[in-house]
C-alpha cells in the first residue's frame, strides 16, 4: 500500500502548487509581464510603445492605446456604433455567451471588440478602426460586423480614408452562422468604399487570422504590417500536416508575407503615423513630394497605382 500513499502525497504536492500560482487576474494586474529576457516592467513598455527594447516584439495593444499612439492622446473621438441584439442564439457551453460578454466588457472597457475613431493624419481627415484582442479573442461578430460597416460608411458619407489595425482569431463561434455572415457583409462594404474612389489601407498587428484574413482585411489598397505579426487563416501546424513538407521557422510572419507579396510594407510602430500620412498624401495628391520616401514604399505606391489603372 506504500506505492498509493506515495501517489496520494504527490497529488497533494502538486495541488498545494498550483494553489499558491498567482490567479489569471492577478497577473493581469501585476507591474510586470514577460518577453525575451524573462520580467520586464509594463512602464517600461508603455514608455516605448509597448515594443520590447532588447527583441523588438510589438506586444499587443488595446484600442484607445492604438489610437494614442497613432494620432496622439486625445486627439482623436471616438465613434458610438450600432449594438445589435446580445446573444440571438442564447448560446450556453461551459459559460454562457452573456456571461463572456459581461466579462469581456468589464475587461477593456468597451461594448464591443472593435472601435472606430476619426481624426487627422498629416492634416487629413481619417476614419480609423482597430480590434481589441482582449475581448474574446478579439473575434468578430454581429457587433464587430456593424462597427466596421458604420466606421466604412462613415468615411464615405465624410469622404475620408479608411485606415483599420486588424487582429484576432476569427469569427465568434457563440455566434455561429450570424458571425460568418460579417465576412460577406465588411466585404461589400469595402466594395462600396472602393466605388467612392477613398482609400482603404490595412495595417496588419499580432496575430490576424481566420475569417478575418479571409475578408475585409484582405482587401486593403495598400496592406501594411507591424514586424513579427502572425496573419494567416489555418494555423501553421494543419498546414503542415495537410502539405506534408517542413514549413519555414518565420513561416505566417508579416515579413514572409511581405516576401511572398501578399504585405506591401513593414512599418514599426512609432512610425506610422508618419508612414501612412505621407502615403495618404500621395494617393490623396496632396503632396507631390515623393522623394524623401524609401524605394520600397515607392515601389508599393507604383503597384497600387497600377492596380487602380
Amino acid at each position: 500500500m506504500n506505492w498509493i500513499r506515495k501517489t496520494l502525497n504527490l497529488g497533494d504536492k502538486i495541488k498545494r502548487l498550483f494553489k499558491n500560482r498567482p490567479t489569471k487576474k492577478e497577473i493581469e494586474n501585476s507591474d510586470w509581464t514577460s518577453c525575451c529576457k524573462g520580467p520586464v516592467l509594463k512602464k517600461d513598455l508603455e514608455n516605448n510603445l509597448w515594443v520590447c527594447g532588447l527583441c523588438g516584439k510589438n506586444h499587443r495593444i488595446n484600442c484607445r492605446t492604438r489610437f494614442d499612439i497613432f494620432f496622439g492622446k486625445n486627439n482623436y473621438e471616438i465613434l458610438k456604433t450600432p449594438l445589435p441584439i446580445d446573444d440571438p442564439l442564447e448560446w450556453k457551453d461551459s459559460k454562457s455567451y452573456i456571461d463572456r460578454l459581461k466579462d469581456a466588457r468589464k475587461k477593456t472597457g468597451q461594448d464591443t471588440a472593435v472601435l472606430i475613431a476619426k481624426g487627422k493624419i498629416n492634416d487629413i481627415d481619417v476614419t480609423v478602426g482597430a480590434i481589441d484582442f482582449s475581448f474574446i479573442g478579439g473575434s468578430v461578430g454581429a457587433s464587430e460586423g456593424e462597427a466596421i460597416i458604420y466606421g466604412i460608411q462613415h468615411s464615405i458619407d465624410n469622404k475620408t480614408p479608411f485606415i483599420f489595425f486588424p487582429c484576432g482569431g476569427g469569427q465568434r463561434m457563440f455566434e455561429s452562422p450570424i458571425a460568418l455572415a460579417q465576412m460577406t457583409r465588411t466585404t461589400l462594404a469595402v466594395n462600396e468604399l472602393k466605388k467612392n474612389n477613398l482609400p482603404y489601407i490595412i495595417c496588419f498587428t499580432d496575430p490576424t487570422a481566420g475569417g478575418i484574413t479571409a475578408s475585409f482585411s484582405m482587401l486593403g489598397d495598400l496592406s501594411l504590417a507591424e514586424p513579427g505579426a502572425l496573419i494567416a487563416f489555418a494555423g501553421k501546424r494543419v498546414i503542415q500536416a495537410t502539405v506534408k513538407e517542413e514549413l519555414p521557422d518565420n513561416f505566417q510572419k508579416s515579413e514572409y508575407l511581405q516576401k511572398c507579396g501578399f504585405v506591401d510594407l513593414i512599418v514599426e510602430r512609432k512610425d506610422l503615423n508618419k508612414k501612412i500620412g505621407t502615403l495618404l498624401s500621395i494617393l490623396l495628391k496632396k503632396n507631390s513630394d515623393i522623394n524623401s520616401l524609401s524605394d520600397e514604399t515607392s515601389k508599393s505606391i507604383s503597384t497600387v497605382t497600377k492596380a487602380a489603372s
